[in-house]
């Protein structure tokens, strides 16, 4: 559609209509304080629904997973059209730079191999987000809430057809820290594509 709007000087001007124009790429990034109260009110909102601190971690895990599983097409088309990633390494490397960047505004901390099985990598996340601003009562110290993590990372398997056993989010405390560290497991199933 085009419409010819008359100017002073008696030229013409054509303009294209509002439709035609492409979307603005738009605000990627979400405040961290509204990021923050989303997820508490999901952690709350979560931790009324279940009796268990397992079934709690269960449950922000499905709400990751659905996350990881939406968003990778969308993600995927803004950053790397037309390229699907088929190796484990290659996956798991654009799960730690591009799908963790464009979800928590910073790449993972790391991605390393397990020495113990030639099935298992690991995330590690040093102070993940949902972690930040979520007051852990003393009878559930053990509750790490990057179960949501480990959900957006298994979404994200899933939907790029990658068969896994096991996605999970643990604490791992080093010698001379306070402060844990999250580390995101990943136990492939032996089916998979070649790691190299």
């Amino acid at each position: 559609l085009v419409f010819l709007v008359k100017m002073s000087g008696g030229g013409a001007k054509t303009t294209s209509h509002f439709i035609d124009k492409p979307l603005p790429k738009g605000k990627t990034e979400v405040s961290l304080s509204a990021f923050s109260f989303l997820f508490g009110e999901i952690v709350n909102y979560s931790q009324t629904r279940t009796s268990s601190l397992d079934a709690l971690e269960d449950r922000l895990s499905d709400i990751g997973w659905s996350v990881g599983y939406r968003s990778l097409d969308l993600i995927v088309y803004r950053e790397k059209p037309g390229k699907r990633e088929t190796k484990i390494v290659s996956i798991l490397t654009m799960i730690q730079n591009t799908i963790w960047k464009a979800l928590f505004g910073k790449t993972a901390d790391s991605l390393e191999k397990s020495i113990q099985s030639e099935s298992e990598y690991m995330i590690i996340e040093n102070t993940p987000i949902t972690n930040r601003y979520i007051s852990v009562p003393n009878d559930r110290s053990h509750l790490n809430c990057a179960a949501f993590v480990a959900g957006v990372v298994k979404g994200v398997l899933d939907a790029t057809d990658f068969k896994t056993e096991s996605v999970t989010a643990l604490n791992h405390l080093d010698e001379g820290s306070r402060i844990p560290r999250t580390v995101i497991l990943i136990k492939f199933a032996n089916d998979n594509p070649t790691t190299v």
